[in-house]
């Protein structure tokens, strides 16, 4: 999906620079590329220059594969999204790493599933799908998205050994409870080896003494809020190498932040990053069904268009190097609490 880069004036779109497929297992840590500022040139002879960029501040870590960044659809809520998707990425040149889906497991058929699951496989995408009920639409709503007593931790838990069990290998979690149930499952052997957990923006962690939490109860990646700062990134990169998911443009109910023009320093100092092309100003779309149709296809190829515009801003300020090559989805080693060994 990625071609060699072509510059703005070509009429064509620039694309991330090619990576190599085989790269160590284990890849030193990272040392941050350079890239320009934004209108740097132009502002320095006016003595309005940005300040030089402390190495201190960057992320020493990295994917497995050596990358310091991935991209990522949200809200593919069913097949036929995700064809829209997947056509879109190709028409603008946008190399998709993971799609995720906001409304749940419990509202897929198992065909559903198993048709996004083999357009993902052929696109090399990975596929990452919502564990079930939530206290958001529960009749305690009041409580938040967490689920709601054991009969909601129970449906995601249902959820994720039928999805597991039809071949996706990518689960979203809103509950830390849930959340660590099921890294014990995976310990077990009763979920596979290979499936990750992805953290929730409903919950995403704010500091970095929750982030570590987080990595440790089964965490293989967490979307923080898009209104942390630089700074924060940092913060938590001292004490966790687990990828981080972050809004570039969030949804409203998340925000509605647009930071397009921080992305290079996001992935200096927030890798690993999946950079996760939201869309604010769009209809909420969970839980899904043929009533939201046209927003969900309308919705999900401009997400897609976005996600070109970040990636032409990181190619015009020279930071688009070090993606991680298409197909690419472990995490690497993370840390975690020990599982006790009646979970084992």
């Amino acid at each position: 999906m990625s071609v060699p880069l072509s510059t703005p004036e070509s009429g064509t779109h620039p694309q991330p620079r090619p990576q190599p497929h085989s790269a160590p297992e284990s890849p030193p840590d990272a040392v941050p590329l350079p890239f320009r500022h934004p209108a740097n040139r132009a502002l320095a002879p006016l003595g309005h220059a940005a300040p030089d960029d402390d190495p201190a501040d960057a992320s020493p870590h990295t994917f497995p594969d050596g990358g310091t960044w991935r991209t990522e659809i949200p809200s593919v809520e069913g097949p036929e999204v995700l064809t829209a998707v997947l056509a879109e990425a190709g028409r603008l040149g946008v190399p998709v790493h993971r799609v995720s889906q906001g409304s749940g497991v419990w509202m897929l058929t198992d065909t559903e599933i198993g048709d996004m699951l083999g357009a993902c496989v052929a696109h090399g995408t990975e596929l990452c799908l919502f564990t079930g009920p939530r206290g958001t639409w529960d009749v305690g709503g009041a409580t938040g998205p967490r689920a709601r007593g054991q009969e909601a931790v129970a449906g995601c838990v249902e959820d994720a050994l039928r999805a597991t069990g039809l071949g996706v290998r990518c689960l979203l979690v809103a509950d830390e409870g849930v959340l660590w149930l099921l890294h014990r499952l995976r310990a077990a052997g009763t979920l596979p080896a290979d499936t990750t957990f992805k953290v929730s923006a409903l919950i995403g962690p704010v500091n970095p003494a929750a982030y570590e939490i987080y990595e440790r109860l089964g965490a293989d990646s967490l979307n923080v809020p898009s209104d942390l700062s630089l700074d924060q990134l940092t913060q938590i990169r001292r004490v966790s190498r687990a990828p981080m998911d972050f809004y570039v443009e969030a949804p409203d109910d998340l925000g509605g932040y647009v930071r397009m023009y921080d992305v290079a320093q996001l992935v200096r100092r927030g890798a690993p990053l999946y950079l996760k092309f939201g869309l604010s100003r769009a209809p909420v779309l969970y839980p899904y069904g043929a009533q939201l149709r046209a927003a969900a296809l309308d919705s999900a190829r401009e997400r897609v268009r976005r996600g070109r515009l970040v990636l032409d801003l990181l190619a015009r300020l020279g930071a688009d190097g070090r993606m991680s090559p298409p197909g690419a989805r472990l995490p690497g080693e993370l840390r975690r609490f020990p599982v006790p060994e009646e979970g084992r």
